[in-house]
């Protein structure tokens, strides 16, 4: 299982690089000055990086109990993801729609946009992330170590 300080800098460094690639790129597709949508991006960057810390070890600690380690496959990355994703719908809709006075289907639209963005590079970088600071003393046992980065 991941220590603190690695929870801390996986989801500190998903939420920069995602706030500095989608702020601007959701200013840009909407029209919607980065002086009112990046104040918007970053409320929801930081309430993002705490879900991140607690769906993490949350999911961690039910791969340890159910399966014996953290290593994800294909199909548990991808509803690690949804889940991720789907818990911060569920919050984000009505602070945006308010926020940028708009229905809630117009922020429905627009929240969308941003989930199926941090879906794609949630799955990216998540993966990246475990190739480059993998857990090796949690290699399923009679997994070369190859395989399991």
């Amino acid at each position: 299982m991941r220590t603190r300080n690695d929870r801390l800098r996986h989801a500190i460094g998903f939420e920069l690089i995602g706030l500095l690639i989608a702020a601007p790129l959701a200013s840009w597709i909407t029209g919607v000055g980065l002086n009112h949508m990046g104040p918007l991006a970053l409320f929801f960057s930081v309430l993002a990086t705490f879900w991140n810390y607690l769906y993490n070890l949350g999911v961690d600690k039910l791969l340890l109990k159910y399966q014996g380690h953290t290593h994800k496959t294909l199909w548990q990355r991808v509803l690690h993801t949804l889940g991720f994703e789907g818990g911060l719908l569920i919050v984000a809709l009505p602070i945006m729609a308010w926020w940028l006075s708009v229905s809630m289907f117009e922020a429905l639209i627009l929240d969308l946009g941003f989930v199926v963005f941090y879906l794609v590079y949630a799955f990216i970088y998540n993966w990246i992330y475990d190739k480059v600071f993998p857990i090796p003393s949690e290699i399923p046992h009679g997994m070369p170590p190859q395989a399991a980065r």
